[in-house]
């Protein structure tokens, strides 16, 4: 068995997660449970293979070789279902800079790009950054749990919407998006000619009893009709590492992207990152299936939690990712005065839910990768402070 249970000291690492405390809240005193990595090692033999390439001391120029392609294609393949070649393979050091080469790529300035909101903050940043137009197709919350507004959907598309950004699983709402749905979206965008970007980089982060189906995989047309983009960073605990790809079938389309990718330097991974992920598609399988399992289990110890002790909070029913979307309108504070109050009173560092569209003001994110002892410890201090407001 993985060691998922004990705490390690990440302060004084130059971690953005804890040692950013200050800048990003104003204060110290706080448990962080924000940023999107995970306070576990990576599986020991990711560990293992940095620590081999590290002995052997020569840190020169690496190609995406084909064994580094080919484990991406069989870790497709066989947790995704999704039969992918190797010549249809991309690189860049991160998704959010592959997406951001994608809008310059297949975008004009003023075009418009469609996200479905309350969705990852970077997306807002990324359109406004390129002088594109965001258009936002809300997600509608009913019974606990997110769903499509596939007519707002259709209008917005028919309205002239270039570029879609899929959030597949969707952060933060949790959503693992069903065959139906995305064959719904697929059609949407076949119609309008509208080009899916899809970002799946959550994909391997899905709990029991539900699947992640890439879009792209739906039938030969969607796949030309989609950019995908995928990374064992967040599977594995590598963000560090700058290791990612993108999955492009449409030859034309991957000319265009390689050619930008090309023109910015970032055609390439650096050394570690692609024998880290090499290594954890190759042996990470059995660590994933493990860390899987403990997330799980701390998504139902904070429903459950939050449910006898803390009625007013509501954790939305989430099917994948380490990260839980919190209601807390309940405690009927407007956004900067919940945000206050989980760094003041509860001495936790969440994400404010507004970060990721007005949608979410009345919400926050956390992330529960983590020890149980941790997150213990930041759930009674969130219960204590709302119980004791």
């Amino acid at each position: 068995m993985e060691d998922f249970n004990t705490p390690f000291n990440r302060q004084n690492t130059a971690s953005v997660k804890w040692d950013m405390l200050q800048p990003v809240f104003q204060s110290e005193d706080l448990l962080p449970m924000w940023i999107a990595d995970m306070d576990f090692k990576a599986p020991q033999q990711v560990n293992n293979a940095l620590i081999d390439a590290v002995k052997h001391g020569i840190f020169g120029y690496s190609i995406m070789d084909e064994p580094l392609k080919d484990s991406i294609v069989q870790w497709v393949h066989k947790r995704h279902h999704w039969q992918i070649h190797s010549n249809w393979l991309s690189f860049s050091p991160s998704v959010v800079t592959s997406l951001y080469i994608a809008i310059q790529a297949f975008t004009d300035p003023k075009d418009k790009i469609l996200i479905q909101t309350p969705v990852y903050t970077p997306f807002y940043e990324m359109i406004r950054n390129h002088d594109r137009e965001i258009v936002r197709n809300s997600l509608v919350l009913k019974d606990n749990y997110y769903q499509i507004d596939f007519i707002d959907l259709e209008e917005k598309m028919k309205a002239g919407v270039k570029a879609f950004i899929l959030c597949s699983p969707h952060n933060p709402v949790g959503r693992v998006w069903t065959k139906e749905e995305l064959h719904k979206i697929a059609a949407l965008c076949l119609t309008y000619d509208v080009l899916i970007l899809s970002d799946e980089i959550h994909a391997d982060l899905v709990f029991s009893g539900y699947q992640h189906i890439p879009i792209a995989s739906l039938s030969a047309k969607v796949s030309e009709q989609t950019v995908t983009f995928m990374s064992p960073t967040k599977t594995f605990n590598l963000a560090g590492l700058q290791a990612s790809y993108i999955v492009t079938s449409n030859k034309k389309h991957r000319d265009q992207l390689n050619t930008y990718l090309h023109l910015q330097g970032l055609s390439a991974l650096n050394t570690m990152g692609s024998i880290a992920l090499q290594t954890a598609y190759q042996e990470g399988e059995s660590w994933l299936q493990q860390l899987i399992e403990i997330i799980e289990g701390h998504r139902d110890y904070v429903v459950h939690m939050f449910e006898q002790h803390a009625p007013m909070l509501r954790v939305i029913h989430s099917e994948g990712t380490y990260l839980l979307w919190i209601d807390c309108s309940q405690l009927h504070m407007d956004a900067k005065t919940l945000n206050r109050f989980m760094i003041d009173e509860a001495k936790v560092g969440l994400s404010p839910g507004i970060s990721y569209g007005e949608e979410g003001a009345a919400f926050m994110r956390i992330n529960i990768a983590c020890p149980k002892e941790t997150l213990v410890d930041g759930i009674n201090r969130i219960i204590q402070a709302v119980n004791y407001r």
